[in-house]
């Protein structure tokens, strides 16, 4: 099969451009000026619900689809705010609001919390995925379809 006519399936290595924007036109994440996006679909790289929108696509495809955040990366949930001390935190680090921080569980994975709030003793971080609870434009452009090894 020629590579230029692959649509994508689960397996293939998909290079391509996407971003993520607010209803507002805030941009959120984009590859579109820096190197694209490669990946094996499937491989985890990006939230099932965004591969699923790549099916069947092929080289020189572009699409927009408006995209709702808890259905991509589950519900907003007020039980994953927390408030933390601040004596956890190195003295020299600089804390603001709004700054994600990355953190690592037990199980050394790594998560991402957003200070929502910080006072001398605490801040309030939220360990929703800032996507959650807020719709979104999910912009694509296919360069390449391949097969993957």
């Amino acid at each position: 099969m020629n590579q230029a006519s692959l649509r994508i399936d689960p397996g293939h290595r998909v290079t391509m451009h996407f971003s993520l924007s607010l209803s507002d036109g805030t941009e959120v994440l984009s590859t579109y000026h820096e190197s694209p996006l490669e990946f094996t679909l499937g491989d985890g790289t990006m939230a099932s619900l965004l591969e699923y929108a790549l099916l069947g696509l092929q080289a020189g495809d572009e699409q927009t689809l408006e995209v709702s955040g808890d259905e991509a990366y589950g519900a907003w949930d007020e039980a994953k705010q927390h408030w933390l001390n601040r004596s956890d935190f190195p003295q020299d680090m600089s804390l603001q609001e709004s700054q994600v921080v990355a953190f690592s569980t037990a199980q050394g994975e790594e998560l991402a919390g957003t200070i929502l709030e910080l006072n001398d003793d605490q801040l309030l971080v939220d360990f929703n995925h800032p996507l959650s609870g807020k719709t979104f434009h999910y912009r694509v452009s296919i360069i390449s379809v391949e097969m993957a090894e």
